[in-house]
């Protein structure tokens, strides 16, 4: 019988240590992986396939749509990716769109950015591609630094930076201005 008292002393100290070192194991906590430096890990909240009204008195200024938006801020940031943007005039009647792969919105400044691959294309025909924009609700003014081409038709703009108003109607070209297929209009002329 001591034989037989021996192996069960064995298997229930076997069983004690593997229980301990499982237990012991379970104590070691290691925090899951986290991409330094996303959006997502310091947002408010995050939506997906967010589809929004932008009106203003009342009328519909546009249409926001985005893959993903991502809320700061108290509800005033607003980060979005793969954004579309169609827009429409004072009285509502479509006036262009705008697309992008990031953009935001900061509701206390009024101001709507975009970056990568940014293109606007007005309703007459004009289309602006740029890697970045700005507009200035404020201001009434879109604007950039990076590098741009506006074409209509057979007329092109080229430059590095621009001001223009939303219709793209009076517009400026801050630097490196070129074209072809029409006048191009220097800065301060």
């Amino acid at each position: 019988m001591s034989a037989l008292r021996a192996r069960r002393r064995l298997l229930l100290l076997a069983v004690a240590t593997v229980a301990l070192a499982g237990a012991s194991a379970c104590r070691k906590t290691k925090a899951p992986p986290i991409k330094a430096g996303t959006t997502a890990d310091s947002a408010d909240q995050v939506m997906l396939n967010v589809r929004t009204l932008l009106v203003d008195r009342g009328v519909q200024r546009g249409e926001l749509l985005a893959d993903t938006a991502y809320v700061f801020d108290d509800n005033s940031r607003f980060e979005f990716r793969v954004v579309k943007a169609n827009f429409n005039t004072a009285t509502g009647a479509p006036n262009g769109t705008l697309s992008g792969k990031r953009g935001r919105y900061d509701i206390r400044n009024g101001v709507l950015e975009g970056w990568g691959d940014v293109v606007i294309i007005t309703t007459d025909g004009r289309k602006l591609t740029t890697q970045q924009i700005r507009f200035d609700q404020a201001r009434n003014e879109v604007s950039s630094d990076s590098a741009f081409v506006l074409s209509e038709g057979e007329r092109e703009q080229r430059g590095v930076g621009f001001r223009s108003d939303p219709n793209l109607q009076r517009f400026q070209v801050l630097s490196g201005a070129s074209g072809k297929g029409g006048t191009v209009v220097l800065p301060g002329q």
